[in-house]
Parts: structure tokens; C-alpha cells; sequence
């Protein structure tokens, strides 16, 4: 395979975080239909360049942190404007930030003071950001379908809200004990 295909799953994630500003504009402008599409190819395209990286073994950590920001833009970006328009409780999009904004920062700080940070997401972090694609989706869905009976969305939200708890705390307890052995002497 050519050298330079090596690069496409970061460019995949790069279009993606290109997309949330549209993805956005139709959301607050009302243009759900276009907002669900959008959405649609977003996700399709986490999928894509992950099997990518993962396939023809085209992971890099440039790859990595681009994946991550790209899902964390999409999924916040759309969170707060599904809360401003009345879909979402204030406390879930709350917590959402709050568990984002502990592990950015913690990863900032371990990454400068300690070693290099790999991003690996644990497997209830993979189900969370899951969740929260499913749970964005069926409300860009009900806004511009009316289509999600409303004890799917309280199922999803509740979900949401606890992996959001249970991998904030996971990700602070791992780090916290990678840092800990890092301090201790050897």
C-alpha cells in the first residue's frame, strides 16, 4: 500500500472536527434534517478511520489525540445546543464537560510533568462515548422527526449519566496510580 494512505484516518478525524461547525449552524438554525445527515456521516466516519488505523495498522498518536478531539468536539459542541434547545437536562451536559474538562486537564498535567500520555480509552469510556453518539443522535432524531419515544431518551440519558461517573472516576483512579508509581522509588 502506498506510504501516504498511512495518513488517511487523521485526515478522517480532521474533516470530522471540520464538520461540527456546520453540525452546529443547523442545529441552532433549526435545519435538523441536514444536522441528522451531517451527524450521520460523522459517525460513520469515527467508525472508518478507526477500522483504518486499526486494519492496515495506521495508528499513530497524532491519530490517537485527532480521534478523541474529534469526538469530544462533536459530542459537546452538540450536547449544549440539544441542551439550549430543550432537549437536554442541564446537569447531564454538565457533568458531560466537568468529566471532559478533569480528563483534559489531568492528561495536560501528567503529559507535562510526568511522561508522555497515550491516550487509551477504557472499555467503559468506549461505552460512554457510545451512549453519548446514540443519545446525540436520537435527539438531533426527535427534533427533527419526532420519532424517540421519550422512555428511550430518559434510558439513554440515565446511561449516559452513569458511565459519564464511572469513567470520569476510572480515569482518575488509573492515572492517579500511574503517577503515584511514577513518584515512588525504584
Amino acid at each position: 500500500m502506498k506510504s501516504y494512505l498511512r495518513h488517511l484516518p487523521n485526515l478522517i478525524s480532521a474533516a470530522r472536527i471540520v464538520l461540527v461547525l456546520p453540525i452546529i449552524w443547523c442545529l441552532l438554525n433549526r435545519e435538523f434534517t441536514v444536522a441528522i445527515w451531517l451527524f450521520l456521516i460523522a459517525g460513520a466516519s469515527d467508525g472508518l478511520d478507526g477500522f483504518l488505523a486499526k486494519r492496515f495498522d495506521w495508528s499513530s498518536r497524532l491519530g490517537g489525540i485527532l480521534d478523541a478531539l474529534a469526538d469530544k468536539f462533536l459530542l459537546v459542541s452538540t450536547f449544549v445546543c440539544l441542551w439550549w434547545l430543550g432537549v437536554f437536562p442541564w446537569w447531564l451536559v454538565l457533568s458531560v464537560l466537568v468529566r471532559d474538562l478533569v480528563i483534559v486537564i489531568g492528561a495536560t498535567v501528567y503529559n507535562f510533568r510526568i511522561e508522555a500520555v497515550q491516550p487509551e480509552p477504557s472499555m467503559v469510556s468506549k461505552l460512554n462515548t457510545f451512549l453519548q453518539i446514540a443519545l446525540a443522535a436520537a435527539g438531533v432524531l426527535g427534533l427533527g422527526f419526532s420519532v424517540v419515544p421519550n422512555w428511550l431518551m430518559q434510558t439513554l440519558i440515565w446511561s449516559v449519566m452513569l458511565t459519564v461517573v464511572l469513567s470520569g472516576v476510572g480515569y482518575v483512579r488509573e492515572w492517579s496510580q500511574r503517577a503515584r508509581r511514577w513518584d515512588s522509588p525504584r
